[in-house]
């Protein structure tokens, strides 16, 4: 499992980005995460999917909540990481208003998850691999803090928590 002082993965993850005007769209837009992280600060935090009720009622919503916190602590950008596609992302992105405050990305083929060791492992549910719950605070690539959720929790990879760490 990925720790601190590690490196982020380089893998290939995907953002949909929408163009205004006539419904048309650039996305999915794929980039490398190494390199999207450099010369960054990042808080990233990774959900089981897309739409969930803890994660659209608490998780997401906090960190939109507080983004303008995020950015006042040096926070460049906020990232939410799930195993679904860009498509899932850009729509729960839309549905929670995250234009502006959270990127919204996906992990189609949970590249990332296994790359970090950060997978749950739903095949039992229907859900197939997922991602596991967590925060971390990457600068310039190289993780500096890990909050890993215990199955059923949401108690460590909250927006509060992130933030405090952000500011420390």
């Amino acid at each position: 499992m990925i720790k601190v002082g590690d490196s982020l993965p380089s893998v290939t993850l995907s953002e949909f980005v929408a163009v205004e005007g006539n419904g048309c769209s650039l996305g999915p837009n794929a980039f490398d995460v190494a390199k999207e992280a450099a010369g960054k600060t990042v808080a990233v935090f990774a959900v089981p999917g897309a739409f969930t009720p803890t994660c659209s009622a608490k998780h997401l919503p906090g960190y939109v909540e507080k983004a303008a916190e995020f950015k006042a602590a040096g926070v460049d950008e906020i990232w939410c990481l799930s195993v679904n596609d860009a498509f899932v992302m850009g729509a729960w992105g839309k549905d929670q208003h995250t234009e502006g405050k959270v990127r919204m990305i996906g992990d189609g083929d949970a590249a990332f998850a296994k790359a970090t060791g950060l997978t749950l492992d739903l095949n039992g549910k229907g859900l197939g691999l997922r991602s596991n719950r967590y925060s971390a605070l990457v600068k310039d690539g190289k993780v500096v803090t890990l909050n890993v959720e215990g199955p059923g929790k949401f108690e460590v990879s909250d927006a509060e928590t992130m933030l405090k760490q952000a500011k420390a």
